[in-house]
């Protein structure tokens, strides 16, 4: 198919000038061009996208060879199967289009097109294999044992029953497709020329070897591989979404033989385009080089012939991580096994041995090694995205695994409440802040504490703050009483971030009213007061949660960050991320409950069979297990969409994961402590402080209720919007 250059002499002809032309060349004849035409009206005739065909022209003197026209269709058409440049989320939903595209294809009913006698049907491994065969026998130059090995056994293992019947393309693929200019929709289908009636699974199979392809394999993008490219569905996920629109058990029988019948196909067409080459006749620039692709896929395809079972190369996760955010990870993994867990037992005794006094809020020495290790191995400030490259995806599995020890993230300098304090002064602060408050904090040579919450008010609505900012000349003067304000009892606390009401705001603007300021510490006018427990204990290790009283105190203006009646614009930025952490540190949280439960259910017997042989500790694993699953999903869906399409788009998803994570972690670890009867709710296991820290979690940055009330007026607005736009 080549675009118009000029347009023939018929009168007819002229007004197609936007159109495209589809001619016969050496390799192909009369008839194919004959059977895409035909294939392609009988398919837009049932309404699937495929470029409408205007006519068909056998008539050699028109032009010089037999053509047929069809609509010029204005879209995206991707060349290289990795879709660079595009967002993760772009190429999860492009290749979602497609898949859904090519089952929707062997869904229509050959008959009622008209096109029963259009290919041979039944049978059609078999024949491909002898197709594709004579096509590399009749282009090799040399023999190559791999082929001929796999020729032969795709001879000797034709899938029984090979009878499924649908309509084919016979070469489906990324780079075949007419994308809308902007939605991730399919709007048309290109090169027909190998399509015919046959084993549909031999299409999908087609359509997902790139999936188990080496990235470095081929020459070209259309032979290279698309594992571990971020965004780019599994092939497993991909099965998925094709049998659920056709109506089919999630599987692909055959699996192994119709992935290597698509690999015997792509180095039969690779060898012929090289020996074309070698006779000067291609018209690929690059042609001699397929010949170096044709030998390792027919060896990668006798490694899948032969595997027992089919696995893609790397993860198989629904959300990847980056390149570098997998290799972060795997460090953070095995510091954390040679370094954080060991040292669990010597900073316990830590606390146990300083229960008051000043050493009980200073940081253990033995922690700040840890930290400084961290630090030279390069895993610091792993939060923050513009600091260390990772994206919300790549953390939030790092955060999991931090959150299996309660003092790991300040040893990858990732605690909160400093983690969201450096992110709201990296995206909000002036440079000067920058440089005084943002900078030692991400060295690690001071930490911070953030006051927002009041005692002498329902804190669940944050328009209830009575603290007050009120402008003086060239300061501000706060009063007023805060609570909870974490880790301002750490004896190297240097900052608190104050979220205050403007005395003179309009009282109509409801959430123009507050604004954050820096307030040092050290300034006369602010009192620590008293530090609050949570289920008894004090938490000195995160630095404790304290009663602070501002009594006039005075700053400079400059202290101001963003600008008066900004508060809760910061708060949202603040919130989103942080909010998200917590939720995935929940879950590592989780997972350790679990083991622990896990071990304990096989260690101990009552009436005279271990726990887990009891129904009701069975039924806790399992759904122990599966509510992890779930809510890690949600956290991974939650951070996919702050990376792509960043904190305002992905308040539902934030306030759905809140909710979730702190229900699953208080009920998983609940679970656990039951199974361990009185040794649960003791200082033996740490299942008490899990708990402690779960159950506060459905309270921390705003209660369950106050997130399922924004949940359910955000989903409203959605379905109605959604309503109104169908209308």
């Amino acid at each position: 198919m080549l675009p118009t250059g000029r347009c023939p002499q018929d009168a007819a002809h002229r007004t197609l000038l936007a159109g495209y032309f589809c001619l016969v060349d050496d390799s192909q004849s009369r008839q194919k061009v004959d059977r895409e035409y035909a294939v392609q009206k009988a398919l837009h005739s049932a309404a699937f996208p495929v470029p409408q065909p205007v006519l068909y022209c056998s008539d050699t003197d028109v032009i010089g060879t037999e053509f047929y026209i069809m609509e010029h269709v204005k879209g995206r058409i991707f060349r290289d199967l990795k879709l660079p440049g595009l967002s993760a989320a772009e190429r999860s939903a492009l290749y979602v289009a497609a898949v859904e595209t090519l089952a929707r294809l062997h869904s229509v009913d050959v008959a009622s097109l008209g096109l029963a006698g259009y290919g041979k049907g039944a049978g059609y491994s078999k024949r491909q294999v002898s197709t594709w065969t004579k096509q590399y026998r009749a282009s090799a130059h040399r023999s190559i044992p791999a082929m001929d090995e796999l020729s032969d056994w795709l001879s000797n293992n034709l899938p029984s029953g090979d009878n499924e019947v649908t309509l084919v393309h016979g070469d489906f693929r990324i780079d075949n497709l007419i994308f809308h200019p902007t939605e991730a929709r399919v709007l048309a289908v290109l090169d027909w020329e190998l399509s015919t009636t046959g084993q549909p699974t031999a299409d999908l199979a087609y359509f997902l070897m790139p999936h188990y392809c080496p990235s470095h394999l081929g020459v070209i993008s259309t032979l290279g591989g698309v594992t571990e490219i971020e965004g780019i569905p599994p092939p497993g996920d991909l099965i998925s979404i094709y049998c659920r629109c056709r109506g089919l058990p999630p599987s692909l029988p055959h699996q192994n033989f119709f992935i290597a019948l698509a690999m015997f196909k792509m180095a039969s067409i690779a060898q012929g385009i090289y020996a074309r080459s070698l006779l000067g006749n291609a018209s690929a620039p690059d042609a001699a080089r397929y010949g170096e692709t044709v030998e390792p896929l027919a060896q990668l395809a006798l490694k899948i012939a032969h595997s027992s079972s089919l696995s893609m190369p790397g993860s198989d996760r629904r959300f990847l991580q980056s390149p570098r955010g997998h290799a972060v990870l795997q460090q953070v993994k095995e510091f954390m096994r040679q370094h954080v867990l060991p040292a669990q037992q010597q900073i316990t005794e830590y606390y146990a041995k300083h229960t008051d006094g000043p050493q009980r809020w200073q940081t253990p020495p033995v922690l700040e090694e840890l930290k400084a290790k961290a630090r030279a191995a390069g895993l610091w400030n792993l939060f923050l995205p513009a600091v260390s490259g990772l994206s919300q995806v790549d953390y939030s599995y790092i955060a999991e695994e931090t959150g299996r020890c309660f003092f790991a993230p300040e040893v990858f300098n990732c605690q909160a409440p400093d983690s969201g304090n450096m992110e709201v002064l990296h995206l909000y602060g002036s440079e000067e802040q920058k440089k005084q408050w943002l900078e030692p904090l991400l060295r690690g040579e001071m930490r911070s504490c953030f006051c927002m919450t009041e005692p002498d008010v329902a804190s669940s609505d944050a328009t209830n703050m009575q603290c007050t900012l009120q402008k003086d000349n060239g300061h501000y003067i706060i009063n007023g009483k805060k609570w909870w304000s974490s880790g301002a009892g750490n004896s190297v606390c240097k900052i608190a971030v104050v979220m205050c009401r403007n005395k003179t705001a309009d009282p109509n603007n409801r959430h123009g009213q507050h604004s954050m300021i820096l307030v040092p510490m050290d300034t006369p006018g602010v009192r620590k007061i008293r530090a609050l427990t949570v289920f008894g204990a004090d938490d000195a290790h995160h630095g404790g949660h304290l009663e602070v009283h501002f009594d006039n105190v005075r700053v400079p203006a400059s202290n101001i960050l963003l600008g008066e009646g900004r508060g809760f614009e910061i708060a949202q930025g603040r919130l989103g991320p942080g909010r998200l952490h917590h939720c995935m540190r929940a879950v590592g949280l989780a997972e350790h409950a679990l083991e622990l439960l896990c071990q304990r259910s096989a260690s101990r017997q009552t009436f005279g069979k271990e726990l887990y042989h009891h129904e009701v500790v069975a039924h806790w694993i399992a759904e122990s297990r599966i509510a992890i699953e779930q809510t890690r999903l949600l956290a991974l869906h939650a951070a996919h969409t702050l990376d792509t399409k960043g904190n305002k788009a992905a308040r539902k998803q934030i306030g759905m994961i809140k909710v979730a994570a702190g229900r699953m972690a208080t009920k998983v670890v609940d679970c656990a402590i039951q199974v361990h009867g009185g040794a649960g709710v003791s200082d033996d296991f740490p299942l008490a402080q899990m708990y402690a820290y779960a159950r506060t979690l459905r309270l921390a940055d705003g209660p369950d209720e106050v997130h399922l009330s924004s949940i359910a007026q955000m989903e409203l607005r959605d379905q109605l919007r959604r309503t109104a736009a169908k209308l």
